[in-house]
């Protein structure tokens, strides 16, 4: 895994033996700056095949429509369908340049499917529906330990949401996967407990 960091939102590409994997990309308009990222690391676009976002929050998947127009396919999970299209009227009033999501082409699979999708990339790990920061949030879990969660509330703020039993149920699916390392969007990477 490498953490591609080009501005508010940490960027994670996993390569894998058939095309790498892309999680999350920052808000519109950060393009030229991802680009000068993927030299800093020698990753060629071209080497990732998919793009896929933790969930469709501005911050999260601002150059999605840019890196499929370009030949990158969109990884869609099922329960993030209704929500691709989130943030164009916050991308069109801040009048930011983006490309509006075409998620026509996209692979779309349910999380059920992905621990099969993601092996025939040559990555080990599964994606889980986690909708306590928004219906459409998913996490990536991998198997060497290391978990991906986006804007998932850690865990150490649990007991401040006694009344949220989702973000509970959350915690307790991500941790049963015994993970070793949580890599958040905006934070350094923690131990879960």
């Amino acid at each position: 895994m490498i953490m591609l960091k080009y501005g508010n939102t940490n960027t994670f590409y996993f390569p894998g033996h058939l095309g790498g994997l892309l999680l999350d990309t920052d808000y519109a308009g950060t393009l030229n700056a991802f680009y000068k990222a993927l030299k800093r690391n020698g990753i060629s676009l071209k080497a990732i095949r998919y793009v896929m976002a933790t969930h469709y929050h501005p911050d999260h998947m601002g150059l999605v429509g840019s890196l499929t127009e370009a030949g990158v396919k969109l990884l869609l999970m099922d329960v993030q369908a209704g929500s691709v299209h989130f943030s164009d009227r916050i991308f069109e009033r801040d009048r930011l340049p983006f490309t509006p999501v075409c998620e026509g082409n996209a692979a779309v699979i349910s999380c059920e499917e992905s621990r099969a999708f993601l092996a025939g990339l040559g990555i080990a790990g599964e994606i889980i529906h986690t909708p306590s920061h928004s219906e459409d949030s998913v996490s990536l879990v991998l198997d060497d330990g290391d978990c991906f969660v986006g804007d998932l509330e850690p865990y150490g703020h649990l007991a401040a949401y006694e009344s949220n039993p989702i973000l509970k149920s959350d915690w307790d699916r991500i941790l049963s996967f015994s993970p070793k390392r949580i890599f958040h969007a905006h934070m350094p990477p923690s131990i879960p407990v």
